[in-house]
């Protein structure tokens, strides 16, 4: 079942966290529907492994025929790899950045995305859905060169891809979390790793605290919501990674 995150005048916002569940051979991945009136827009919908029942429990709120849009944060096989699909069972077109409109057709079938691709400017647009609209922000090294967020300006909801990510079972991800002191360690290995350089994260940081954020809700993992969206601003805007870390000693030829 879906976990729905806001459900106001007919704007909705919904998140599945169990779908990718493979006997544990998968990681675990949320993929998102926004419903504004008449029309939708799905998030990073994911592999094969979560279209199926992806497919039949939108259908369960929401025609799949009305999605007018597919939105990917980057271009990794868990956020897109099942695009073919998703290309022959509705009329969306998929928005991505630049850096990957060209490199998105190789998930699908020649022509299937003929004419389907709208590339994302490396500053960010703002994507009419029906009435509303949602915000491409960018995000990029946040952990790939060409990158995403999704800002909900009705919700108040940040889908953050990447950015915010911990590590945990599809039951964790379902339950938010308002306080994030003991949610780091479930955070930290993944954010070091993925996440470019400090000085990317406190751009990131500057820019999120202009926004009345009232959830951050990431690809992978739990949604931060409360006190743990200012807190989580605050850690990542001092937090060190990526080639921060990095020294001649990861760059030898084995022995």
């Amino acid at each position: 079942m879906a976990i729905e995150l806001f459900n106001e005048d007919g704007h909705v916002c919904l998140m599945f966290t169990h779908l990718a569940d493979e006997g544990g051979e998968a990681v675990q991945a949320n993929q998102f529907l926004v419903i504004h009136g008449d029309t939708g827009a799905v998030i990073d919908p994911g592999g094969n492994v979560a279209y199926n029942e992806l497919l039949l429990t939108i259908g369960r709120y929401f025609p799949p025929s009305r999605l007018s849009m597919i939105l990917a944060s980057h271009a990794d096989p868990d956020i897109i790899a099942s695009l073919d699909r998703w290309m022959t069972s509705t009329q969306a077109t998929l928005y991505i950045s630049r850096l990957w409109e060209r490199f998105a057709p190789h998930f699908c079938k020649p022509g299937k995305t003929q004419g389907r691709i709208v590339g994302i400017p490396d500053p960010g647009a703002r994507i009419a859905l029906g009435g509303s609209e949602l915000v491409a922000l960018p995000a990029h090294f946040m952990h790939s060169e060409g990158n995403f967020q999704f800002w909900d300006p009705v919700s108040r909801i940040l889908f953050s891809g990447d950015l915010g990510v911990s590590i945990g079972s599809s039951a964790d991800a379902a339950r938010p979390v308002t306080s994030l002191a003991g949610h780091i360690p479930k955070m930290e290995g993944f954010h070091r790793r993925y996440m470019v350089s400090a000085k990317v994260l406190r751009l990131w940081a500057h820019m999120a605290r202009t926004l009345p954020i009232r959830m951050i809700v990431p690809q992978h993992g739990a949604p931060l919501a409360g006190a743990a969206v200012g807190e989580f601003i605050d850690w990542v805007s001092d937090f060190s990674c990526g080639v921060d870390h990095l020294t001649q000693a990861h760059y030898a030829v084995p022995a």
